[in-house]
């Protein structure tokens, strides 16, 4: 039985891919007997042949189980099928990828002196937010006026909804809290997105930014500090090391990023694999 059309197309160039679209695509692209184990094994195949990460490959065949369970409950594909598919093993995940971290000096010159401009001042508060209390793009770019509330005698962003829908409250630290008001007080921001478009005329407008305009502000920080491929979720990681390294506890610092599982912190730490003090570097080889 065949489920997909080949009017179906894979997305376009530039265009995040769902899961489930990459799988038609492919599924299309020629000619299938039927949805069974066999085609799901090629279709693993294809992705690792791509050289995709293990992540990747793995949120791709899981909609692709889930698209087999669907299939089975609706009676399009027998209940045999559909736990064979079920069955395909994800990709296995070989080490972890090394993070990216700014130290101190490189974060100072990140954040930069407080700007004149309008869009200085919203940069700097973007950027602010990222190295201070390490947000995602998407939390970011969702802020409202009344996030930020005092819980215990302290500026928190109160109940944000991030990854996964899960809630937290994140501590928002004194200086970064002032560059955000800096900005809403130039930007005379009264309720709604914090965040929101400047012109080139430094006029105001629109209702928010978008998660893609927040690379944007990274990377131009990243060309005037020199430092070559910066992505947002690195400030991410530098908040966490910055922690680590000010003798904040694993936990706190778990509770700050809302992670669900402590060694994703860990892995945002980088706190296993010392390379500031390599266990290679003393070998009593130094001289030869």
């Amino acid at each position: 039985m065949r489920f997909f059309t080949r009017s179906a197309q894979p997305a376009r160039k530039n265009h995040t891919v769902m899961p489930s679209t990459s799988f038609i695509g492919w599924y299309c692209s020629e000619p299938r007997l039927s949805f069974n184990r066999t085609v799901v094994l090629r279709y693993r195949f294809f992705l690792e042949q791509k050289n995709l990460a293990a992540s990747t490959i793995n949120v791709r065949l899981a909609a692709v189980r889930r698209l087999a369970y669907e299939a089975s409950d609706t009676g399009l594909l027998s209940p045999d099928l559909a736990a064979g598919i079920r069955r395909v093993k994800g990709a296995k995940r070989l080490g972890v990828r090394i993070g990216n971290w700014l130290t101190i000096d490189q974060s100072r010159t990140i954040l930069g002196k407080p700007a004149d401009s309008i869009r200085g001042k919203r940069d700097r508060a973007i950027l602010a937010l990222l190295i201070g209390c390490g947000l995602r793009r998407a939390e970011l770019v969702g802020l409202r006026t009344g996030d930020f509330q005092v819980r215990e005698g302290h500026c928190v962003i109160a109940d944000l909804v991030g990854k996964g829908k899960h809630i937290r409250t994140v501590p928002v630290p004194s200086w970064a809290k002032r560059s955000v008001d800096e900005w809403i007080a130039a930007a005379a921001i009264t309720d709604g997105a914090i965040f929101r478009r400047v012109s080139r005329l430094n006029k105001i407008w629109g209702d928010g930014i978008t998660p893609k305009a927040i690379w944007h502000v990274v990377k131009a920080a990243a060309k005037r500090a020199d430092i070559k491929n910066l992505a947002p979720h690195d400030l991410r990681r530098t908040c966490a090391r910055l922690c680590h390294l000010a003798g904040g506890e694993l936990e706190q610092i778990q509770f700050l990023l809302g992670h669900a599982s402590v060694q994703t912190t860990e892995r945002y730490l980088g706190c296993k694999q010392r390379l500031s003090e390599a266990v290679n570097d003393k070998l009593g080889l130094e001289d030869s």
